[in-house]
This record gives C-alpha cells, sequence and structure tokens, in this order.
C-alpha cells in the first residue's frame, strides 16, 4: 500500500485564537530561521503575542510558517520523527504551559507537478535571481511518495512553505485532539474535479488582478511597507470573505492605513466586480512602528466591519459624508466618550489623497477616516448634515481635514 503524507495547516478559523509574534533570544534580538536548516540558538526564547487570545497547541509565528508547539506535541516529534526536526524551548508571553518553537530540518524534493491542480514557477521577470526555477505557487499539492525516503516531518523543495507530515505522524497528533492544526493530504488523485479546478483558477485572477490594482494604487501615495505582517482574518461579509490591510509611509513621518479587500469581486458570483466599490483610509502624523496594537488599526478594523456587514453604511457612506461610533475599548481617553464610544467622520475630502482610484474591474471610492473628538461628535449630533458640512471644513482650515489624532484641540 502507497504511503500516505498530509500538508500540515495552521487552523486560522479557531474563534478568538490567539497569533504569535517573532521569537526573540535572551538578549532581545529577533531570530530568523532559514527554514529546512538546523539553527543554532543560545538560551530560553521569548515568544510575544501579536494578538492576545485563546492559546493553542500549534500555531505558526505571525506572516511564517515557523510552528510553536506546545510540548506535548514536541514529545511526538521528538519521538517519531527525531532526525527531521529541532526543538528549543519558548516561553510564551503571559503562557505558564511548557511550549517548544519547531524547526524543520528535512527537505525533499517530491512535489508532482503533474498532478498538483496548478503549480508556477520563478521566472527572469519575477527578478528574484536566487530562486530561479523555484515555485512561485503551488494550489492542490501533490507529491510523489516514492521520493519522499524515510523523513517524517519535512519541507518540500522549492516550496518551503509547506510542511508534509506522514500518516503516522498525523494520526498521533490529530488522536491526541491537539488544538490549532488541520491536515490536507497531498498523495493520491486529486480531490477535485475538472469543474472544481476552473473554478478556483478563475477566483485566484480576481482577486490577484484587483489585489495588484490597488497595490498600484497605495505605491502612488507613499511607500508601501512590505515587511509589515498582518495576519489575514477571514470573514464572510467582505466580498472576497478576507480581511486584508496595508500599511503606506507617507512623507513627514505619516503612517496611512487602509483596508486591502472591500473592493475585492464577490467570491459568490465569480464575476468582474469592484465589491462594496470602496476601501478606507486612516492616516495618523506618526511613523507607527508596531500597527498590530496601536489604535489606529483597532479604529479602522471597527469602522470596516460596520461598513462590511450593513449596507445602510455603505450607502450613507458613498452618499458623502457619514458618521457613525463604534467600541472604545482600548481607544485614547482623549477620542473616549462617556457612554464609551469612539465616533469617526468617514467621506472628508484630502488634498493628497485621491477621491477615487482605478482598477479593471472599475473606480473606487477611496473614504478616509477622521476620529472625532467627544465634543465634535455632540455637535454633529445636534446640527446632523450641516454639522457633517461644518466639521469638514473647519478641519479644512486646520490643514489637518483627514488626518487623526488623539491630541488635538477640538474645532468647536
Amino acid at each position: 500500500m502507497a504511503k500516505r503524507y498530509f500538508d500540515l495547516f495552521e487552523d486560522v478559523y479557531v474563534p478568538g485564537r490567539w497569533h504569535l509574534d517573532e521569537p526573540v533570544d535572551q538578549g532581545g534580538w529577533k531570530l530568523v530561521f532559514r527554514r529546512g536548516e538546523p539553527v543554532h540558538v543560545e538560551g530560553r526564547l521569548r515568544i510575544p503575542l501579536y494578538v492576545p487570545g485563546k492559546a493553542l497547541d500549534f500555531s505558526f509565528v505571525a506572516g511564517t510558517t515557523i510552528p510553536v508547539v506546545h510540548a506535548r506535541v514536541a514529545a511526538v516529534l521528538a519521538e517519531l520523527a527525531p532526525g527531521d526536526v529541532e526543538l528549543f524551548p519558548a516561553e510564551v508571553e503571559g503562557e505558564s504551559e511548557p511550549y517548544f518553537l519547531l524547526n524543520i530540518t528535512r527537505v525533499v524534493k517530491c512535489i508532482d507537478d503533474e498532478t498538483s491542480d496548478e503549480v508556477r514557477y520563478v521566472k527572469p521577470e519575477h527578478n528574484q535571481p536566487e530562486k530561479l526555477g523555484q515555485y512561485r505557487s503551488v494550489i492542490g499539492m501533490r507529491i510523489d511518495p516514492s521520493k519522499v525516503g524515510d523523513a517524517q516531518v519535512f519541507r518540500t523543495w522549492g516550496w518551503k512553505v509547506a510542511i508534509i507530515v506522514s500518516e503516522a505522524i498525523k494520526e498521533a497528533l490529530a488522536g491526541m485532539g491537539v488544538t490549532g492544526m488541520t491536515f490536507t493530504e497531498v498523495t493520491g488523485p486529486s480531490t477535485i474535479s475538472a469543474e472544481e479546478r476552473a473554478r478556483s483558477r478563475k477566483l485566484r485572477e480576481l482577486l490577484e488582478t484587483a489585489a495588484a490594482a490597488r497595490e498600484e494604487a497605495w505605491r502612488a501615495l507613499g511607500s508601501l511597507d512590505t515587511e509589515v505582517i498582518m495576519p489575514i482574518a477571514m470573514s464572510g461579509a467582505w466580498p472576497g470573505q478576507r480581511q486584508l490591510w496595508s500599511v503606506i509611509r507617507r512623507e513627514t513621518e505619516r503612517t496611512l492605513l487602509v483596508t486591502h479587500g472591500l473592493s475585492d469581486p464577490f467570491i459568490e458570483t465569480l464575476e468582474p466586480s469592484v465589491g462594496f466599490g470602496l476601501e478606507l483610509a486612516l492616516e495618523v502624523d506618526a511613523a507607527v512602528k508596531d500597527i498590530s496594537k496601536g489604535w489606529p488599526l483597532k479604529l479602522l478594523d471597527r469602522v470596516a466591519d460596520e461598513v462590511a456587514e450593513h449596507e445602510h453604511v455603505r450607502e450613507g457612506v458613498k452618499a458623502g459624508l457619514f458618521s457613525m461610533e463604534v467600541s472604545g475599548k482600548g481607544m485614547p481617553k482623549s477620542l473616549v466618550t462617556e457612554e464609551g464610544r469612539v465616533a469617526v467622520l468617514l467621506g472628508v475630502e484630502s488634498r493628497s489623497l485621491p477621491g477615487h482610484f482605478s482598477t479593471p474591474y472599475g473606480q473606487v471610492r477611496f473614504v478616509t477616516v477622521k476620529a472625532l473628538l467627544p465634543a465634535e461628535l455632540e455637535y454633529v449630533l445636534e446640527h446632523g448634515a450641516q454639522g457633517h458640512a461644518e466639521l469638514a471644513r473647519r478641519f479644512a482650515e486646520s490643514g489637518e481635514e483627514h488626518l487623526s489624532r488623539a491630541k488635538r484641540r477640538a474645532v468647536v
């Protein structure tokens, strides 16, 4: 009987789950683990929380496929795959249970290009000479078991983001009820039909085209920060069912945070479109280093949720200036009302940001998000639409029309 192997993934659908930051050594230096190679580590590692939440037995370091595992997972791997892995003791922030950073040292050249759903290669035009001939993407991976040998846990040559485990490893971990991991078989015939393969290919093309157009628009506004990695959240309310964000570094030390998916084509219809036809932008007057822990992203996230989930909010935003309130938890005290809310004004015109940008699927409205002070919210509640217009006028006079700051004087 042919051996069976499985692609090991992080379960991103666990409600309220944590996300882990990059590991640091005892001196506070962040460490880089080269995939598929042994590494030398002195002392115990420390792993900060990127996003606090429910602890899991198996997690990836944010933006990577470097696993962090509970001691009971480490014990199984040490017993069944001692020649394939390195395990380094690690202290996870706020967690008393023992954890280990898992480094997979075995790399096997075994991807079956013919039976995989789709493979793409790095070519000269991609300007990555060090990866030339390797895989740019692998969809619906299938491997050739005859090329694996005695490996129990390994990464695939040319596509080292994948972690493949033997059936014995999979059964041992699944039988323990380990949390935070899922498995997809990568041996045997493809599990999808030709029709499903065509649908997946069309969906990828639609989403990639939309994302590329947005990135071009972002680069026109400043330096697109490709070093910032924020976990992708899955959301049925967003057109492409994925919540994405981008960070743009602007002149004069400003940071522009933008939604990157409200204008995705709708995944259900698989037709070219601009989704909700808008993207949101929130700019602050600081070079924000840790985006994930700052209030600007929290605020933009909450506003984006309201826009994605409620049609009347989207219609109000498209009609012109629109104000709303969201939770003030974790927000600067100067922005929070007595009721524990934070107000924003959407659609304030900006002299340095466009009102729209183009994509192959149509025009997308670029909507600014301006954090209001409690006094400004009271003014809006008293004067309605006229209050919106007057606030926008006064913000323009101040020279900070769309800029969000926690420390400033109210314009009313």
